[in-house]
């Protein structure tokens, strides 16, 4: 059985305009775009799936915070006379920050190009910019763990959640610091081009669609994972297209054509894993987006996605997550077309 792969079919370029300045961190502008622009790698011929413009205080060099310029394609006077619809409003975070939030020029362009776009997206302290001019207010966000005390107490008004990688409240998305803009900005192609797509980008940048540590543990789907040797690749493969499959080492082995001993050998040598708790995890992934995006009962899933009782996910979801399925359902099902999470993923 082949793992099934969609993508959407709606192709026309979306618009991204960074936000940068002085002292940015390099990483919050250039990590989420390679993210987002590497999607075209995996879509059918055609326009780029994003088209990027990089916005600061002047056209040209832009200095950040590791030594290393940016080249910004305009100023914020020059695009504030662009009147054209933005898909995704960017605004890196950094060392600069601070300075940022006092100029004047800068919060102009924002709160202007904001109105135009589609979604508003911070990156770390990218997120003091946006409390700033008050578009944070009332919602739920999140920044690098160090500025978090320092968001809650500049701009009350903000509901700070300290353990998110990153999440969504409306059409603003905010991320904790620096390669969290990565796992937001595939949750964001995951939403405009679909799963396969960005696991095949997640795979392609050698990331996690879910964090195996660090800040929280949602991120995203399913552990993207590649293993050279072949055959246990293609068990790695298998095993996330047939989570509900009776995935024994017995199973498996006979499958890879390996004796149960060799198979398990070599599957801890490539993937660090006993194949048993791969198993498990690609199970749980399974069964959180079946939680996420349909109306099955918890019973169904378990018994779809190969724990065979709600009991065996429950203790599962809790061994891996913190929190019970229902308790992940109640957290993160999608509520219409338009969300993909209220949360950090």
């Amino acid at each position: 059985m082949e793992q099934k792969r969609t993508c959407q079919t709606d192709r026309r370029e979306r618009s991204i305009v960074m936000v940068t300045y002085p002292d940015a961190h390099i990483l919050d502008v250039v990590g989420p775009l390679e993210v987002l622009t590497g999607a075209k790698y995996f879509l059918p011929a055609g326009p780029n799936p994003y088209g990027v413009s990089v916005v600061a205080k002047s056209p040209g060099a832009i200095a950040t915070t590791s030594g290393l310029t940016l080249t910004a394609d305009r100023s914020f006077a020059d695009a504030t006379d662009d009147t054209a619809p933005i898909d995704t409003l960017i605004v890196a975070g950094g060392h600069g920050t601070m300075a940022a939030v006092g100029d004047a020029e800068l919060l102009a362009y924002v709160r202007t190009a904001a109105t135009r776009a589609r979604r508003i997206v911070s990156i770390c302290t990218g997120a003091m910019i946006l409390a700033e001019i008050g578009l944070l207010d009332g919602k739920r966000a999140c920044t690098h763990w160090w500025w978090c005390p320092i968001l809650e107490k500049r701009y009350p008004k903000v509901q700070v959640e300290r353990d998110a990688i990153y999440l969504r409240d409306g059409n603003i998305w905010t991320s904790a610091g620096v390669t969290a803009g990565m796992d937001l900005a595939l949750a964001l192609v995951e939403m405009d081009w679909g799963h396969d797509v960005a696991l095949q980008v997640a795979r392609y940048n050698v990331m996690y669609m879910m964090r195996p540590g660090g800040q929280s543990q949602f991120s995203a789907h399913l552990v993207a994972r590649h293993a050279e040797d072949p055959a246990i690749d293609d068990t790695l493969k298998h095993i996330l297209a047939n989570p509900g499959d009776p995935l024994t080492v017995t199973a498996l082995a006979a499958r890879a054509c390996l004796s149960e001993r060799t198979f398990a050998r070599r599957f801890r040598a490539a993937t660090g894993m006993t194949p048993a708790a791969h198993v498990e995890t690609a199970r749980v992934q399974s069964a959180r987006v079946a939680l996420e995006t349909t109306a099955q009962s918890i019973e169904h899933i378990a018994r779809d996605t190969g724990f065979d009782n709600a009991e065996r996910m429950r203790r599962a979801f809790q061994r891996h997550l913190g929190i019970s399925a229902t308790e992940y359902r109640d957290r993160f099902r999608r509520s219409g077309p338009d969300r993909i999470r209220d949360g950090p993923a």
